[in-house]
């Protein structure tokens, strides 16, 4: 730890400053939505220049769930008496507008990722904003910026399987399909049956299937023309998911089903499955298309 008396001329912080005008707002009601970690520095702080990119690298990796803000205390001597520092560095965390937690003095990364992981449960929410945040990306057509996220939980925690499925589908959406196979063969085994990895996997054998996918006016103007050609009906639900048309493909599956349950192999009840897999248990087309197809089987 270094003696705040011994300052010198102020630089600019690599990472957003604080000022005395802006605290309340970047930090105080920040924090109120996200926690927030304060890093007291100066530019003539040796120890300041190395920890300071390890705090980074540490919140870079939880996906938005904490924000980081640079305090210059050559330039805001009030702060940092308010905060009573007294040596640099000096690293505070609030949530809910209070510090919550802090140190001061270099440290290990394991410590300063320890540190983050305890702000993330005091800030409540786990991976779960993130990861909705990541899914939301992802429906808007952002595939790079939801792969970001996706890679950033996983960099928090290597076992997060909705993120690792996350970020298959992420980079199916980006159109690089033997990247997204290479991620899913990395899985271990123990977590392929897993529901998110499922859901990865079957988004990847539909994407292969749409690389060989046929035009859907042709495929529908030859179903039209003969209702029992199963295997353009097949094909035209086949383009109608690799267009992003779910609930296209699923009427015209069960159609299928509905006219020949077995036809090659029962092809139509897997391709079913298949989407039902992609979509999730939630989604309310593969509950509606599940509620269908049982009722078919049962009947």
């Amino acid at each position: 730890m270094i003696d705040l008396g011994s300052a010198a001329a102020p630089a600019a912080a690599p990472v957003k400053d604080v000022s005395e005008a802006t605290f309340a707002a970047d930090v105080l009601d920040a924090s109120n939505e996200v926690p927030v970690i304060v890093d007291f520095w100066a530019p003539w702080c040796g120890p300041c220049k190395t920890l300071g990119p390890m705090l980074e690298t540490a919140v870079a990796k939880t996906g938005g769930k904490v924000r980081m803000v640079k305090v210059n205390v050559d330039e805001n001597q009030m702060i940092a008496q308010q905060m009573r520092v007294k040596s640099i560095p000096a690293v505070f965390a609030f949530v809910g507008g209070r510090p919550v937690d802090g140190f001061m003095g270099a440290v290990p990364q394991s410590e300063i990722d320890s540190f983050v992981k305890r702000l993330i449960e005091a800030g409540g929410g786990g991976f779960d904003e993130a990861l909705e945040t990541a899914e939301q990306m992802l429906e808007e057509g952002a595939a790079a910026e939801a792969a970001q996220t996706f890679a950033a939980i996983l960099g928090e925690d290597p076992e997060e399987t909705r993120a690792m499925g996350g970020l298959v589908r992420a980079t199916l959406a980006a159109g690089q399909v033997e990247q997204a196979k290479g991620m899913l063969a990395q899985v271990p085994p123990e977590k392929a049956d897993d529901p998110a990895i499922a859901a990865a996997r079957a988004a990847v054998e539909l994407a292969e299937q749409a690389e060989e996918a046929g035009e859907t006016g042709e495929l529908r103007a030859a179903v039209e023309a003969d209702p029992a050609n199963h295997q353009a009906r097949f094909d035209l639900a086949v383009a109608l998911s690799a267009g992003g048309d779910q609930d296209g493909a699923i009427t015209e599956l069960l159609e299928l089903f509905r006219r020949d349950r077995e036809w090659n192999d029962a092809a139509a009840k897997d391709q079913l499955f298949k989407i039902f897999e992609m979509l999730g248990p939630k989604d309310p087309l593969a509950l509606t298309g599940r509620r269908k197809l049982s009722s078919m089987i049962f009947a």
